[in-house]
């Protein structure tokens, strides 16, 4: 069925959304064919004030904004309609891509930011024009596709927005329960009467439920069987959610609420983000709305975190990713500094490299002059910290009950979870992949480094060597006569001990030398076993088959299956478990004992890195050794004063 305007028309069938006042869809320009999107208006809108109805009208034709979706016509449909004619946003709203199971843990960290940037920038022209939201939400949050790829995410429904200034307030309720501010919770959802006013501080709340969901796959605060059917607790963990935590989860039926003061484990954003993050959370998910943050805080320090560069760094004795958000005018002091907060390896013991190379690095320096890194290509951070001893990256995710009984729509729940829950399963799998990578490089960086090293300790024993040599030659001079020379006693003893200890350093040098290959050796069998690792390919064969049981499943449960189809379901139901078994097989059997195997090497790499520290020290004393047979050389004048006397024969 196809429905238009005077100057667009669409199919009832091409829906985008629906709401409780209106339904959007997909329409064409009757002219140019151009795509747009159409608000319809239902008749309920209608029962609304006038100024209700023309409110989202005159808010659209006031905005004007990339992060805004863009009103282009208000046109009339059927008995007199409103119609609105706006952007269409190819990508959907951020609530269908959070609802893909990929996303079932939240957005990767660069999809988040720029989510973060959007929003931000939306919101700030939204109080530059004195606007109130009052319904932000990941489904009035729409994404287009830039012609590079880009996603652009726009503000849109505006049929609850308002005008309003920083310290005015307003009385009515809109908005959607979940996101909603507690105080307006309480009235709205909870049917108690109240006085209280809000402030444009109600639209920060709604920010901060819908960054968390956006970070991690969930909403932040979740009562036991879920915020609809137990709404007082819902509003019990958002009234009394103790200063600083961001989240809050009752677990049990009327058992305690467990408090979150950080993102999950789960979550895709690194701990240096998530240490940005946290605080503007904690800010303004404040129920207080006289200890909520200001918006003025909220752009602060939102801005301050999207002009902040990310500098990848691996920690190749900890086994441990850092991402380090810095501004790129600070210096390089500040940089190790925040590099040490998050590794505990203090900055004197820091030594990064890059491409293989040591990297020369002066406090002084600007970071914007570190070279350009990403998560497969970070610097690389030796030097011991306090964990010597890395554990396994993440716990195995834990896998929810496989139903029991024949249920399409709970089957169809089940599978969505488990997709959902095998792609966080490919994501640890393939970050501990990636690190077994890095650790390799590491090692072999850390390996050559160690050569040179000891190449350098090589050349200068044999100028030790060669300059003691020349000492001894003058020593055999003087010991064939008599002459009583200043500070020759001394001088004796000095080379004499120089002498002794010259081979223990070659030994010790050609000892290390050895030890390097045998790792070398080991390394290049690490390196073989690594390449020839398969189960990254077997986990997303395996992750291919669970979609297509639970695209069936998606379909089955809209259906009204007869007796073969319940049957070809119930097989399915079967292959998944079996699925689901496999997958857990290659990370317990295989992924986790090969990671755990390239970590076990670590005690080695502790060793190494203390006999490197020995080696250190035996380099300075053949330096120190050095030292002192120029300083010998002061007692060389006094044998050429004897010179004559030691080349004729002494008289009586």
């Amino acid at each position: 069925m196809t429905s238009s305007t005077k100057y667009y028309l669409w199919t009832v069938q091409d829906v985008l959304g629906h709401g409780a006042t209106a339904t959007v869809y997909k329409a064409r320009n009757k002219k140019t064919g151009d795509v747009v999107a159409v608000k319809v208006f239902n008749q309920s809108s209608y029962n609304r004030s006038h100024e209700v109805q023309i409110r989202e009208f005159e808010m659209l034709r006031r905005l004007n904004h990339n992060n805004i979706v863009r009103l282009f016509a208000v046109e009339e449909f059927g008995a007199g309609q409103k119609v609105l004619v706006m952007e269409y946003c190819s990508g959907g709203n951020l609530l269908s891509l959070l609802e893909e199971p990929k996303n079932a843990f939240g957005l990767p960290e660069m999809e988040f930011l720029i989510v973060l940037q959007c929003v931000v920038q939306g919101m700030n022209h939204l109080r530059e024009n004195r606007v109130v939201h009052r319904d932000i939400k990941p489904g009035n949050i729409m994404c287009q596709m830039g012609e590079d790829g880009r996603s652009v995410y726009k503000l849109t429904d505006f049929g609850a927005a308002r005008e309003l200034g920083d310290e005015e307030k307003f009385v009515s309720i809109y908005g959607t329960e979940e996101y909603l501010h507690p105080d307006m919770y309480k009235r709205a959802v909870l049917r108690k009467p109240q006085q209280t006013e809000y402030g444009v501080t109600v639209d920060l709340w709604s920010i901060g439920v819908t960054f968390y969901q956006v970070a991690t796959g969930s909403l932040p605060f979740m009562p036991y069987g879920g915020p609809r059917k137990n709404k007082p607790t819902m509003h019990k963990i958002t009234t009394q959610k103790p200063v600083g935590s961001i989240a809050g989860m009752q677990r049990v039926e009327d058992g305690p609420i467990d408090w979150g003061y950080n993102l999950p484990a789960s979550s895709q954003l690194s701990q240096g983000l998530a240490s940005q993050l946290v605080p503007v959370l904690a800010g303004i998910l404040e129920a207080d709305q006289e200890r909520c943050w200001s918006f003025d805080q909220f752009f602060m320090a939102t801005t301050d975190i999207l002009k902040r560069e990310p500098i990848h760094v691996f920690s190749v004795l900890q086994a441990t990713a850092s991402c380090i958000y810095i501004h790129h005018h600070n210096t390089v002091s500040m940089f190790l500094e925040e590099v040490a907060s998050q590794t505990g390896m203090v900055v004197e013991k820091q030594q990064l490299l890059y491409l293989g190379h040591e990297l020369p690095l002066e406090g002084s320096m600007k970071v914007v002059n570190l070279p350009p890194t990403t998560a497969s290509n970070p610097l690389l951070l030796l030097g011991p910290g306090p964990d010597m001893n890395p554990g396994l990256l993440c716990r195995e995710p834990e896998t929810p009950v496989i139903p029991s009984r024949f249920n399409s729509v709970a089957d169809y729940r089940f599978s969505k979870a488990i997709v959902g829950l095998v792609h966080l399963f490919l994501r640890i799998v393939q970050k501990m992949h990636d690190q077994r990578g890095l650790l390799l490089q590491g090692y072999y960086s850390y390996m050559m480094k160690l050569r040179r090293e000891c190449e350098t300790a090589m050349v200068s024993i044999t100028m030790v060597t060669l300059r003691l040599q020349t000492c001894l030659e003058m020593k055999h001079k003087i010991d064939q006569y008599p002459s009583e020379i200043p500070g020759l006693t001394e001088y004796n003893n000095k080379l004499q001990l120089i002498r002794e200890q010259l081979p223990i350093y070659v030994g010790g040098v050609q000892q290390f030398e050895n030890q390097l290959e045998h790792l070398l050796i080991e390394q290049a069998k690490l390196a073989e076993t690594l390449a020839n690792d398969k189960s990254l390919q077997k986990m997303r064969m395996l992750l291919e088959k669970i979609t297509e049981i639970h695209q069936m499943f998606r379909k089955n449960r809209q259906l009204d299956l007869g007796y073969n189809d319940e049957q070809i379901h119930k097989f399915e139901k079967i292959h998944l478990s079996a699925y689901i078994k496999r997958i857990k097989s290659l990370f317990r059997d295989d992924s986790v004992p090969r990671y755990n195997e390239l970590l076990a090497i670590s005690t080695t790499w502790t060793r190494m890195h203390h006999l490197k520290e020995e080696m250190e020290i035996l380099v300075q004393e053949l330096e120190c050794n050095n030292s002192i047979i120029e300083s010998l050389g002061a007692v060389s004048p006094a044998v050429a004063a004897l010179e004559p006397s030691l080349t004729r024969p002494s008289t009586l």
